[in-house]
């Protein structure tokens, strides 16, 4: 797999915490459509009648820009949460949806791209033959399992597994060397869990406490799915629940994930071996898809020492019982209704609030869109983005990196030598603009139109095994790590560059048919974000060439740090529901990130009016002033409602605050707020005591 996700390297704006894949709904069209959908489930830039009037600005921004649009967009049945990025993600799939169903109605007369989206849609959307084949999808590897008869058969089988995009036990994929930033190297990282954190294991609270006897009816449910009977099922998902909780309490919080220094192991793999020789490493690698190397990133050795452990007193019956949940577990959405409902029932009714499972048709465009993204992105992008979107943007992030090199040399707490560095760093950021400039190869993947189990394993084997090729060659700066359609950005230290798809360069983010104030709140401070993700708590560890090394003397470090445990603490005070509190560490990054993206986004809009000759972006507009225009551009981007079940999941899991407090904490901190809506000391957006790094 991608260890870039998994080594949470790569600081994104938001993401989507969904069971059954990417989330959305909503306005959909109706079946066998052929129409474009139309602008109307388009999210607006600048909403006057999502604003409550009757919340005043200075004691709850958030309820002020969002307060009547939270009232009418109640979360969908079949949704964890909703607000303008999941409105956006909605159109988007009903745009992808009518490509995908125009390319599947005549697959055979399409191009090979056109042709292979469309038979892995039909294939998806086949419901009746998906179900007639039950669980005969899953049996050369559920025997496979069956037929281990020594540990070293085990590692074999592992190999394997991950291999078809089953992680189980650890995570293995390629990776950038941390100090050689230009070559990628193999790594292995903690993993194995089917819960989504380690903490789900070892904390002892009632709900965690739940949490696992509910997982434990859901793995019993999902062996008797496999065919086992009621007494055996019971045991075998007790046995599941012991390994896993065993490889959680070796695991790294997430926390400590975050710190570059924490992911920063790398060994030769006899080292490795010599290690954790349980795991007979040697032979997993030689087992597996890659190409030989002699260098492994290892993340964290501790873990892996836990591991050998277990795998020297743990039966290997147990082990097997292990495997047969994950492989179960991996292959669930893409098998029979079965097992559909009862992943569902867990991972998102249960865990994640939501009411009703999304209709297959949103389920088959997500999965389309994970799997072949860069096929059916190019279409997408025809469609709406083109050579002309990326040139609109590129202005607008070269006014913003201008902004921030001039807040950089404004600062008064770092030191000349510092700001020389950081200024280079900055200069060295590359920009990549809605899609790749060479779209990936899927043509060695075969999709057929009556197997979508198996178009769904060799997609992910295709992946598992592209990923696993680049261990050993030069890091390929030209990839990007999210499709086309996808709502988000990112910046990646490791390649020093910003990205954002053409997913997220529409309203209420951008909207070339409104002012400056409300785009340079929306999508410019989204850019800025990016921008200030190379200089928060993990990108300010990062040179200029994207390898791990100080570039600070060790007072502006030192200022750095106390700066930044300000933004921790503020936001660790913050209530995300009942008596849970945000993890102000966990979130520091991100936290970071907007406070400096408002930043440098409202000095990026003041250069740009005192350089309009009219001065016509400088007017008051439906009564707000510019500097208005943009706060509110700028929070009603995060207008979202949550299921509680979804922020009590986000809240363990997700390095994002939640959207009223990505509004209130940010702007509390800006004194440029304050001033824009005349908020005094002692109001709630005030703050007593304002936190800024930059």
């Amino acid at each position: 797999m991608d260890l870039r996700r998994a080594l949470l390297i790569l600081p994104m704006l938001s993401i989507v915490v969904a069971a059954q894949g990417p989330t959305p709904a909503a306005n959909k069209p109706t079946a066998g459509s052929d129409s474009r959908p139309s602008d109307v489930g388009r999210p607006k830039s600048f909403d006057l009648e999502a604003l409550d009037k009757s919340i005043d600005p200075c004691a709850d921004f958030f309820e002020y820009a969002c307060g009547n649009w939270r009232r009418a967009n109640p979360i969908p049945a079949d949704q964890s949460r909703w607000g303008r990025f999941n409105q956006l993600t909605e159109y988007n799939r009903q745009v992808l949806r009518d490509i995908l169903e125009k390319a599947a109605a005549n697959p055979a007369k399409g191009d090979p791209v056109t042709s292979m989206i469309g038979n892995f849609y039909g294939s998806c959307m086949d419901e009746k033959t998906v179900d007639s084949k039950g669980l005969a999808p899953l049996k050369q590897e559920l025997k496979r399992v069956d037929s281990i008869r020594s540990r070293t058969q085990l590692m074999s089988t592992i190999a394997y597994l991950h291999s078809q995009g089953v992680a189980a036990l650890f995570n293995f994929g390629s990776q950038p060397d941390l100090h050689n930033a230009a070559m990628e190297i193999a790594g292995i990282v903690q993993g194995g869990l089917g819960l989504p954190d380690r903490d789900y294991y070892i904390n002892d609270d009632a709900k965690s406490k739940e949490t696992r006897e509910k997982y434990l009816v859901h793995m019993s449910n999902m062996f008797a799915l496999l065919g086992d009977d009621g007494a055996t099922a019971k045991a075998e998902a007790v046995t599941v629940l012991e390994i896993e909780t065993r490889l959680a309490r070796a695991a790294l919080e997430r926390v400590k994930m975050r710190d570059p220094k924490n992911r920063d192991h790398k060994m030769k793999v006899a080292e490795l071996a010599a290690l954790a020789p349980n795991l007979e490493f040697e032979r997993f690698f030689a087992a597996s898809s890659a190409p030989p190397f002699n260098d492994v990133n290892v993340v964290p050795p501790d873990f892996f020492k836990e591991v050998n452990e277990a795998l020297g007193s743990v039966p290997l019956q147990d082990w097997k019982t292990y495997l047969r949940w994950h492989v179960a577990h991996a292959g669930a959405a893409a098998l029979s209704d079965a097992f559909v409902k009862e992943n569902f029932d867990f991972y998102g009714r249960y865990l994640a609030g939501q009411k009703e499972l999304q209709p297959r048709w949103k389920r088959c465009v997500a999965l389309a869109d994970n799997l072949l993204g860069e096929a059916l992105g190019q279409s997408y992008v025809a469609e709406t983005f083109g050579v002309e979107g990326k040139q609109r943007m590129l202005r607008m992030v070269n006014a913003l990196e201008f902004s921030l090199g001039e807040d950089i040399d404004g600062l008064s707490w770092m030191t000349p030598e510092t700001k020389k560095q950081a200024a280079v760093k900055l200069k060295a950021i590359s920009n990549k603009i809605g899609y790749p400039d060479k779209w990936r190869d899927y043509g060695s993947v075969r999709i057929t139109r009556a197997d979508f189990f198996g178009n769904v394993e060799r997609a992910r084997g295709f992946e598992e095994k592209r990923d696993l090729n680049k261990i050993g060659k030069p890091l390929d700066k030209s990839e990007w790590g999210m499709t086309p359609p996808t709502v988000n950005a990112y910046y990646s230290p490791a390649e020093n560059d910003i990205n954002f798809p053409a997913g997220i360069l529409q309203p209420p983010f951008f909207d070339k048919g409104v002012d400056d104030a409300v785009n340079f709140g929306g999508i410019g401070v989204v850019i800025g974000h990016e921008l200030t993700h190379g200089f928060d708590d993990q990108g300010s560890k990062f040179d200029a060439e994207g390898n791990l090394r100080s570039w600070w003397t060790e007072a502006d470090r030192a200022e750095f740090d106390k700066r930044t445990s300000c933004v921790a603490d503020e936001y660790s005070s913050f209530t995300a529901i009942d008596d849970l509190h945000l993890n102000g560490r966990l979130t520091l990054g991100e936290n970071t990130a907007d406070n400096g993206g408002l930043r440098i986004a409202l000095a990026a809009l003041r250069k740009e009016m005192q350089a309009d000759p009219d001065g016509k972006e400088s007017q008051t507009v439906d009564g707000f002033t510019p500097e208005q225009r943009f706060f509110l551009g700028f929070a009603q981007v995060w207008c979202e409602n949550r299921t509680p079940e979804s922020s009590r999941l986000l809240v363990k899991t997700d390095p994002h605050s939640p959207g009223r407090f990505r509004t209130n904490g940010t702007v509390q901190n800006d004194e440029d707020f304050a001033k824009a809506f005349g908020c005094k000391a002692g109001q709630p957006m005030v703050s007593a005591k304002a936190c800024r790094v930059w």
